[in-house]
């Protein structure tokens, strides 16, 4: 080949970079331990050029990884000049502000050889159940109680392991098996990685990703940069109530559209608080420009390129641009709300694109308790049992049931989470009359019913939201149902902090509906009647919408 590829030839090569990091992903996905990551997918893989643009993600992974991580691997070329990589090295962090967000992700860069020398860099991250400290949960006061924080640091010299942060890793988790294994797959999905790349431009005769690079970043910005130029211009502002840790807090956001960006800044918004709902700026940036990605560019691929015309601002200090040492394990709750407040902006622009506000907040049920002398090496379980409430309705469709928007991360299975752990599931179905009634109806959450088989307590780290201020719908639409946690015998549970679960009860957890959209009387009844036999809505709900009498 030519040292210019073609046209065809650079797209060729585009679309194998990201068949190359989707099995990049896979690989970390099958070698994982953690079951919130072999089971629902809680990771980012991504190829980056050596000034640090993202070029290629895998389909595979949370907005809230691929997003921040994009940033990440900037920050490990300032730590580790260009010129001092070599074969063989690995690095991580799990530093939340250069890294995803919270310490529970080990983000892993490597350098990518072909031929001798560096050509780009693959990075990745995912969820590890548990890195020691107070846990993942909302209860530290600052992100040293929230456990094993690593700087900047070489995991793999020239293919020699560091031993000594190994072992350092291993000593500051309740599940030193699970942490170590999960560590050594992020390396190796990004060795897998850099073979298939070697491969790739041996295949296509090319010493340099630089010509690819310029054409992905370039075509990427121009065609975000096309969907811009489509939209009305101007600004708009929308605010939102959520619950908080012990009191509601108000996150408000200005969106505005100028012919070659859009930037959504979060002056007005509250300001940090003492527990781990914080949320670092990398992360709020990850998930702002997944809403608005969503909406303007839906069909163009994620990378430097098609990023560059989104950007975010919150004032330092707010809940939304905490600074270190506030403790953040927590982040998701707030961060994953961001959408919806891009989609409240944006429904003043663009009305018929964008649904109702959703549950948003991934309604993880983080457990941890012991287990008897002898069973395995690790000390206790400690287990992420992920759970989603339901989607906003949309403008030509009802909302998603139990789905991880926008996180994307998939529910972990009944069967794995009793195999991990002495939990059993007594109940896990659809929450009947859950979502918001509308023209189209909110997504149902979840009813689930959890005991331990054991006859021993289990810790319960709560953080969930949209309990005290349900999913909001819109243009007449209900609003979907409030979340609840308590005890099978009918006390009430904080929604968020650590709680302990008395021996013969039950942890009954029911996730917000998201809200409906339009009114609903105006609902088709077929639609209605099939909601009926299918148990999603009751006769006394869809007779006092007005849609269909009661039978």
């Amino acid at each position: 080949m030519s040292a210019q590829p073609g046209l065809i030839d650079l797209q060729i090569m585009w679309n194998r970079l990201i068949a190359v990091v989707g099995e990049q992903a896979q690989v970390l996905i099958r070698t994982a331990f953690s079951p919130i990551v072999r089971e629902c997918g809680d990771i980012s893989a991504g190829i980056f050029d050596l000034q640090g643009r993202m070029l290629a993600q895998a389909v595979t992974g949370t907005p809230g990884h691929v997003n921040s991580m994009a940033e990440a691997v900037k920050h490990f070329i300032r730590h580790f000049p260009l010129d001092t990589m070599r074969e063989g090295d690995a690095f991580i962090t799990n530093d939340p502000w250069m890294g995803t967000g919270h310490l529970n992700d080990f983000v892993i860069t490597t350098p990518a050889f072909h031929d001798g020398k560096l050509v780009g860099l693959f990075s990745c991250t995912s969820h590890l159940m548990d890195i020691g400290g107070l846990g993942n949960g909302p209860e530290a006061s600052d992100v040293f109680m929230e456990g094993l924080y690593i700087p900047m640091l070489k995991l793999i010299d020239r293919g020699t392991v560091n031993e000594t942060l190994m072992a350092m890793i291993r000593a500051n988790t309740r599940l030193p098996v699970d942490t170590e294994g999960d560590t050594y797959s992020l390396a190796a999905c990004n060795d897998v990685g850099v073979r298939a790349l070697s491969a790739m431009m041996a295949e296509f005769g090319i010493t340099s990703l630089e010509p690819l690079a310029d054409y992905i970043i370039e075509r990427s910005r121009e065609a975000v940069l096309a969907e811009i130029a489509k939209l009305p211009k101007g600004s708009w502002t929308h605010s939102m109530t959520i619950d908080g840790y012990d009191h509601p807090l108000t996150l408000q956001a200005t969106l505005t559209i100028t012919d070659s960006n859009i930037h959504v800044d979060y002056t007005g918004t509250s300001a940090a608080v003492a527990r781990g709902i914080n949320v670092p700026l990398a992360y709020t940036t990850a998930y702002t420009c997944f809403g608005i990605g969503c909406v303007v560019a839906a069909e163009i691929p994620n990378n430097a390129g098609s990023l560059a015309p989104l950007t975010v601002s919150a004032p330092v200090g707010a809940i939304l641009n905490a600074e270190k040492p506030a403790p953040v394990s927590a982040r998701h709750i707030i961060g994953q709300m961001l959408p919806d407040m891009v989609f409240g902006c944006l429904r003043q622009a663009l009305p018929d694109r964008v649904p109702a506000e959703g549950t948003s907040c991934i309604w993880n049920i983080v457990v941890r308790g012991a287990r008897p002398a002898g069973h395995g090496p690790n000390h206790g379980y400690a287990m992420t049992i992920t759970t989603n409430g339901g989607t906003g309705a949309r403008p030509r469709q009802d909302g998603l049931s139990a789905t991880a928007y926008p996180s994307g991360v998939a529910g972990t299975p009944v069967e794995i989470a009793e195999i991990q752990s002495p939990l059993m599931f007594w109940r896990k179905e659809l929450r009947a009359d859950s979502g918001g009634a509308g023209r189209t109806r909110g997504g149902l959450g979840q009813v689930m019913e959890i005991e331990n088989r054991d006859n021993a307590p289990f810790e319960l780290l709560a953080a969930f939201d949209r309990i005290q201020f349900p999913p909001r719908g819109r243009d007449g639409g209900g609003d979907g149902a409030a979340g609840y946690v308590g005890l099978g015998s009918g006390a009430a549970l904080r929604g968020k902090g650590l709680q302990v679960i008395p021996p013969g009860e039950r942890l009954v957890v029911l996730t917000p509906g998201g809200g409906g959209l339009g009114e609903p009387a105006a609902r088709d009844r077929g639609r209605v009647s099939a909601d009926l036999r299918d148990g999603l809505i009751s006769a006394e709900t869809a007779a006092r919408h007005g849609s269909i009498a009661a039978e």
